[in-house]
Parts: C-alpha cells; sequence; structure tokens
C-alpha cells in the first residue's frame, strides 16, 4: 500500500543576513505561517537587500503587529564573531537557523521549511527545500530575510557607541572602504571577525 503523502500544517521561511561582514554576528530570521496564511496581507514584500532601511522598518513594524495578532511568529537567533573565527562561518549560520527552530517548536511531522540560497535545517526536518534567490521570489523567505536584517542592523547601530572609531552605524560591518581605513588605523576590536580580516593587518591579536 503507498505512504500517504505528509501535509504540512506549517510553512517556515529562513534567511541569514551578515555572511560577509568583517565585524559582528551573523543572524539567522525564520518565519511561520499556518498553511491557511492569507499571503495578501504580506503583498509586495521583498528581498530585503533591495529595500530602504527605512522601507524595512515599516514592515518590521508591521510584522510586529501582525505577529501580536497571531497571524504569524517569526524569531532571529545568531552567532558571534568568536564562534565564526572558532568554527566557521557555515557551522555558524548552522547553529543559528537550528536555535531559530527551536525557538518556533517547529515539528517535522507538521512543518514544511522554505530556505534561501544554500541554506539547509537539520536532517531530520524532511520536508525542507533549499531555493536559490528565494529571498526574492518566496515571501516567506523575504520576510526573514527582513526581520534578521533589521534586529541585525540595529544591533550593529548600538554597538557602533562602544566601538565609534570604526562607524559601525554606517557600514554595520561590511568591508567598505572607511571601515578598512579604520581597521587599518586602530587594528582590530572584539567585534571583528579575525579570520575574515588577515589581509587587513599582519599581526592578528
Amino acid at each position: 500500500m503507498a505512504q500517504r503523502k505528509k501535509i504540512p500544517q506549517y510553512l517556515i521561511g529562513i534567511d541569514e543576513v551578515g555572511r560577509g561582514p568583517l565585524a559582528g554576528p551573523v543572524f539567522v530570521g525564520a518565519m511561520i505561517v499556518p498553511r491557511t496564511f492569507d499571503w495578501e496581507l504580506v503583498g509586495g514584500v521583498r528581498d530585503s537587500k533591495k529595500l530602504t532601511p527605512r522601507k524595512r522598518e515599516e514592515w518590521y513594524g508591521k510584522l510586529n503587529g501582525m505577529r501580536e495578532a497571531r497571524q504569524l511568529n517569526f524569531t532571529t537567533a545568531s552567532s558571534s564573531s568568536e564562534m565564526i573565527d572558532e568554527r566557521g562561518i557555515v557551522p555558524a549560520i548552522f547553529s543559528a537557523l537550528s536555535q531559530c527552530l527551536k525557538d518556533l517548536n517547529a515539528d517535522p511531522e507538521t512543518c514544511e521549511i522554505l530556505l534561501d540560497g544554500s541554506l539547509h535545517a537539520p536532517e531530520h526536518f524532511t520536508m525542507q527545500k533549499t531555493i536559490i534567490h528565494g529571498d526574492d521570489i518566496e515571501p516567506i523567505i523575504s520576510i526573514a530575510s527582513i526581520v534578521a536584517k533589521v534586529e541585525r542592523d540595529r544591533l550593529m547601530t548600538n554597538l557602533a557607541a562602544q566601538f565609534p572609531e570604526y562607524g559601525f552605524e554606517r557600514h554595520k560591518g561590511y568591508g567598505t572602504a572607511v571601515h578598512c581605513s579604520a581597521i587599518k588605523e586602530h587594528g582590530l576590536c572584539k567585534l571583528h571577525r579575525k579570520t575574515f580580516c588577515s589581509r587587513l593587518v599582519r599581526t592578528v591579536a
């Protein structure tokens, strides 16, 4: 007798933000909705990279309201620069991704997961699909991207006050010319990923 195909009750979208910066943590965002979710409620949502900071903040506020109304739920998790240096960026992202699924109480028996790019959920989540450019074509991944981006940017802006010489509030840790110049002048701080900055400083303390 043929085994009946599982019909998921919930859909989860996952994306990461901050894979490439020279400083700061990497963030993973995850959103969960019921299978009956009305997608018109998030019509027009786009990949966070294609939105202005103001638009991302507007979407974040709207999504928070929908979460309070229990129409959806989302969470983020992060892995520090220290973990990235010790374990590598891919394991660091996987650690944060796994934490997101725990925070959402995701059940492999009832949840289908859509992931952006090269991301993968733990193997026991059998209903999962990795989608190239998923953050641009799947609304649920776009939303995960937005919440991760907003929360990471807010964190880097707050941390900038502790390290004013680097200008984290402007570039959020990415390798801009201004940031690279500051590293060459001031060296590294505890937020920097030493393994990412080896070409900028000869001796990494």
